[in-house]
């Protein structure tokens, strides 16, 4: 049994020093570095990178006494999974009266600036952030859908079509998308990003979206206070993007927070961007007193080889000997684990017997639930086994007793608050059970895997499950991959199931080398192999070897190289090995640059013991070189290619 802490900013409250004084309403306020700045204009709150505007937010009604500083903050904290285990931040925070008990919270870190909003019970107004996105500004934004997964094409319009049917979405007066989901990365200016999302929902609180322009339809009917996003008599009003939560506590529940969750713009260059912690630096330290228990690592996944494998004893016995054989720690046993007794060549075998058969091959087994709040009429089962807290915690208690150590949980409905409290009802009841959880067909991450560490990794993408529904993926695969790495997986794990070297439904053109390096390049706390066992079995033994010492944890994350769609070169660290992966996003044959000492200074003192090489020699073709003697200046990659160093050092 864990003890659940009740610590929640206790710490950190009690080792700050409160110093506080007026700043007029025109004072330029900063981060400690001083290259992020935030000043009041009127109603307008313009925040700043070195001198170069990088967002501007309206409509704050900001009194006339400004942002008042409060307190410094410094904060070092220990993560479980993520770009590094040991995360660090600075920041000042500033508060402003907005009138009617309204405060706004504004907190300038060194990567950038995190804000909420302070309110009465008495409230009863909405959200009032506006961001001001201009025309013209490239933007990586996915328009919303509830299970968050989509593309992220480049644009400087908001006139982005087609819209997604299954979305949910309404359409603007002039037909066009003005509903997007979190994150969002601009580029307001050339080599300065900002990328927009939000982080620490608590219970009683929803996640929340983007709105842009007039809408001709009702708000959703997830948002259940009827309000309509318009914003009537603006001039720029498609310009205009609305922060707007599914749902509203007005008043707030009796478990709810007196705040809405903080808002998080990370800004900076790219390199700012995709090694910043600031979703998590804002949400709430651990719950998990004992976290001994909580192993990430690498799993054999059935589903994207066999739809319904997970029925049929003997597919399963092959996932756990293929895990077995490349001492991978886990085995995923997907949806209709609970038929598999109805089928006849399974001779009476059951979930308890492939637990069981798992267990003696050393190889941890997880299973997969339904959540039955999504999707429920003809969705696969087992269903409604997790919804009320008795049948809750009799079926984690099974679990634990039989010796499952996670589960994969599936077909959410949405940002609303039943969907939050839900999430978190899980987190905490798998944590009593010392259950690992996947979330799928879910939202993102904001924070939680912060606070409740035994959250190993949620879906929230477009990954590589959809070369089994669609033939578009097949041609957009490689750009889409290569935009990743500077959007969703920025501000949490990304369960891609990346690496596939035959074909699902429809194939791939992404090359070996290309898809092996998403292996490093995607981080997730459970790393899922979407391939079959006899395709990676029969790979060079380099490549098995490759994956049998795979991290699914990083001690630090450095941004290489790259552009958004173009390519993306990331390093990564796990002990004493480095991984540089890198791909190309293109559909034409890319020299990709790898700066000279990029691994400096804090490999200086060390020499390399051995660097092996995974390169482009066709898309379905390796070039392996175990005895590199050093890196190369450039890396030549096919159109769709990729490439993997591995480094591993000696003091």
């Amino acid at each position: 049994m864990i003890t659940l802490s009740n610590n929640k900013w206790s710490k950190l409250l009690g080792a700050t020093c409160f110093i506080i004084f007026v700043s007029n309403a025109s004072a330029q306020v900063t981060s400690p570095n001083g290259r992020i700045s935030a000043q009041a204009e009127g109603s307008t709150l313009v925040i700043s990178y070195e001198g170069k505007k990088a967002l501007q937010m309206e409509d704050l009604s900001l009194d006339s006494k400004g942002l008042t500083f409060i307190r410094s903050i410094k904060d070092d904290y220990r993560m479980l999974t993520g770009k590094r285990l040991v995360c660090s931040n600075e920041g000042n925070e500033y508060v402003a009266s907005l009138g009617e008990g309204v405060k706004m919270v504004l907190r300038l870190y060194n990567d950038g600036i995190a804000f909420r909003y302070d309110y009465p019970e008495t409230w009863t107004g909405n959200d009032p952030t506006v961001f001001l996105i201009p025309e013209g500004t490239r933007r990586w934004m996915e328009q919303w859908t509830d299970s968050y997964e989509g593309y992220f094409p480049l644009s400087t319009t908001y006139k982005v079509q087609p819209i997604p049917s299954f979305s949910g979405i309404s359409k603007s007066e002039e037909g066009y998308n003005n509903r997007w989901g979190f994150p969002a990365l601009l580029e307001p200016e050339d080599g300065l990003f900002v990328l927009l999302s939000e982080a620490n929902i608590e219970r009683g609180q929803s996640a929340a979206c983007l709105y842009n322009g007039r809408s001709s339809e009702s708000h959703p009917s997830s948002l259940e206070d009827g309000r309509v996003v318009t914003d009537e008599g603006k001039a720029n009003d498609k310009e205009r993007y609305k922060v707007v939560p599914a749902e509203f506590s007005t008043p707030p529940t009796p478990h709810s927070s007196k705040h809405t969750p903080w808002r998080v713009a990370i800004i900076g260059s790219l390199g700012d961007v995709v090694e910043s912690t600031l979703v998590t630096d804002v949400s709430n330290p651990s719950q998990i007193a004992d976290t001994n228990w909580i192993q990430p690592g690498v799993v054999s996944w059935i589903y994207w080889a066999y739809n319904h494998g997970s029925n049929d004893y003997s597919i399963i016995k092959k996932y756990v000997d293929m895990a077995a054989t490349l001492h991978l720690p886990y085995v995923l046993i997907d949806a209709e684990w609970d038929q598999m007794n109805q089928l006849a060549s399974n001779e009476g075998k059951t979930i308890e017997d492939a637990i069981a058969y798992a267990r003696e091959k050393g190889v941890k087994p997880l299973i997969w639930y339904n959540s039955s709040i999504g999707w429920v009429d003809g969705a696969p089962t087992p269903k409604y086994r997790l919804n009320k807290p008795e049948d809750r915690e009799k079926e984690f208690a099974w679990c634990e007793k039989l010796g499952v150590a996670g589960v994969k949980i599936d077909f959410f409905s949405g940002d609303n608050q039943k969907n939050m409290d839900f999430c978190l009802d899980l987190l905490e009841s798998a944590a009593r059970h010392h259950l690992l959880v996947n979330f799928h067909g879910a939202t993102i991450p904001r924070g939680w895997q912060r606070t409740w560490p035994n959250l190993m990794s949620t879906e929230g993408v477009y990954g590589a499950e959809w070369y089994n529904n669609v033939p578009t993926f097949t041609a957009k695969a490689a750009a889409h991959n290569a935009t990743l790495p500077f959007t969703r997986n920025v501000i949490g794990p990304m369960d891609y199931t990346p690496c596939a070297f035959s074909d699902s439904q429809h194939p791939h053109i992404t090359t070996h080398a290309h898809e092996l390096a998403l292996t490093v390049l995607f981080e997730s706390g459970l790393q899922h192999l979407a391939d079959k066992p006899e395709s990676y079995l029969t790979q060079p033994q380099e490549v098995q070897d490759f994956l049998s010492h795979l991290p699914a944890v990083w001690d630090e994350t450095r941004f290489v190289s790259g552009y958004p769609g173009e390519s993306a070169i990331l390093a990564r660290r796990s002990g004493d090995t480095w991984y540089i992966a890198g791909i190309n996003g293109t559909d034409e044959q890319k020299e990709l640059t790898l700066p000279t000492g990029i691994l400096s200074p804090l490999t200086s003192h060390l020499s390399p013991l051995n660097i092996t090489a995974f390169l482009d020699a066709g898309e379905r073709e390796w070039q392996i070189l175990p005895s590199v003697t050093q890196l190369p200046a450039t890396v030549s990659c096919r159109p769709r290619g990729g490439f993997v160093y591995v480094i591993k050092y000696k003091e």
